[in-house]
């Protein structure tokens, strides 16, 4: 079997790991990536919306940038207003014709639109259109930039410096992905940001002390870069002026045969994860504190590539599916480049996905929750996949994982990188 990684349906997303972190538990040495082959021909094909809906090219600009022959990027006003703020996206397109959508609202990744084995486009990020207002809600966080802290917290608490601090409880009893006007729910301050072989936007949020709960005034941005490379880097950094928790990822949602509802499950897909071992939870998703090794749970093994659906009948630990945090073999060390998270195939398309990372974690999640009805675009139970790079779930409260503090003095710093393929 011949894999083609196309250098025009490369993507590359990018996040870096806090300064000063320790390292994750003992693990194998990561697996290399291959070296990519000379850039090759894109047919063209129709533009995709990021809804997933197929329409014409709406502006004269995308058609311009589809044609020039260096990364460029479009700014695009949206006829909508937030808190006082426009929304805005940022069609970010290079010369091979790989395109990616970037939202002002949430920080969001609208879509990524690559071919299939026959050379067809489609976007595979599941989500909303953004003439569609029901984004604005966005309840399974499609897309968007998890802040402070991504995943769970217990309770809703943790104690830094002999201080106790409460958070907002969203998700039952304990804290979910910032809380309940998290990063996802604000406009950020956005900018076009070109350089020789790439084009971008540079986001920018300052979190107030007290936000949410959390301690500190916090400068975060996050800057997506598409070069002519074909890589799309998202890359995070922040400052703080208080000691702080902070634990950023893009919760994108996947689909590799194209992400409308009416393509269905994902569970067709083909997964390999470069993980060892994996977090143990309760009841409520919240870690135990053990790390269990694969080898001894057959339906977390991945480090074969399997069918995602092949064993969930087998899960004991949640019937609905996978939503757990795989410890990345390799990964946690912001000072090396990235390593292999994940590698994911879908038969029919011939679409392929990998997830390289400086994180030491990797959040597995099948939408086990999508219900189908018009609040989540249409998209059911299992129609979609996320691979949140990221440190370890309820971190604050874990002394046994690696530190997710972030002091004054420091840059936060993360590094995760998408590259597709077809088969």
């Amino acid at each position: 079997m011949i894999h083609r990684w196309l250098s025009w349906g490369l993507l590359t997303v990018v996040t870096v790991l806090a300064a000063g972190c320790e390292q994750p538990p003992p693990s194998n040495a990561p697996l290399p990536a291959p070296p990519l082959p000379p850039p090759l021909p894109i047919s063209s094909g129709t533009a995709v919306a990021p809804s997933g809906e197929s329409k014409s090219e709406s502006t004269s600009s995308r058609k311009e940038a589809d044609m020039n022959s260096s990364a460029r990027v479009v700014r695009e006003k949206l006829n909508a207003e937030v808190d006082g703020k426009p929304l805005e996206q940022f069609v970010l397109t290079n010369k091979n014709g790989l395109r990616a959508v970037v939202l002002n609202w949430g920080g969001t990744l609208a879509s990524v639109e690559t071919p299939d084995r026959n050379g067809k486009l489609d976007n595979i990020v599941c989500g909303f259109s953004p003439d569609n207002a029901k984004f604005l809600k966005n309840p399974p966080y499609f897309g968007v930039t998890c802040g402070r802290y991504g995943n769970r917290i217990a309770k809703g608490k943790f104690t830094l410096d002999g201080t106790e601090y409460t958070l907002a409880t969203n998700n039952g009893g304990n804290h979910l992905h910032g809380g309940v006007k998290a990063f996802d729910k604000y406009i950020w301050d956005a900018e076009p940001v070109q350089g020789e072989g790439w084009a971008g936007v540079k986001l920018t949020m300052v979190s107030p002390d007290g936000d949410e709960g959390y301690p500190g005034t916090l400068t975060s941005v996050v800057t997506y870069k598409l070069t002519d490379k074909n890589e799309l880097r998202i890359e995070y950094s922040a400052t703080t002026d208080k000691a702080t928790p902070l634990n950023l990822t893009n919760h994108g949602y996947w689909n590799l045969k194209g992400a409308r509802a009416e393509n269905g499950t994902v569970l067709d897909h083909v997964i390999h994860l470069n993980c060892d071992s994996y977090i143990a939870v309760d009841d409520e998703s919240i870690p135990t504190g053990k790390f269990i090794a694969v080898k001894d749970d057959g339906p977390m093994d991945f480090t074969k590539a399997k069918p995602i659906g092949q064993d969930l009948g087998k899960l004991t630990n949640d019937p609905q599916g996978y939503d757990h945090c795989w410890v990345i073999n390799g990964g946690g060390d912001s000072t090396k480049a990235p390593v292999l998270a994940a590698e994911v195939r879908e038969p029919s398309t011939g679409r392929m996905m990998r997830v390289l990372t400086t994180e030491p974690g990797v959040q597995f999640y099948t939408g086990n929750y999508l219900p189908g009805t018009p609040d989540v675009n249409g998209f059911a139970k299992h129609g979609g996949f996320c691979l949140e790079t990221q440190k370890f779930p309820d971190s604050p409260n874990q002394p046994s994982f690696p530190s997710c503090i972030l002091k004054p003095g420091e840059t936060y710093r993360q590094v995760t990188v998408h590259e597709f393929a077809v088969e």
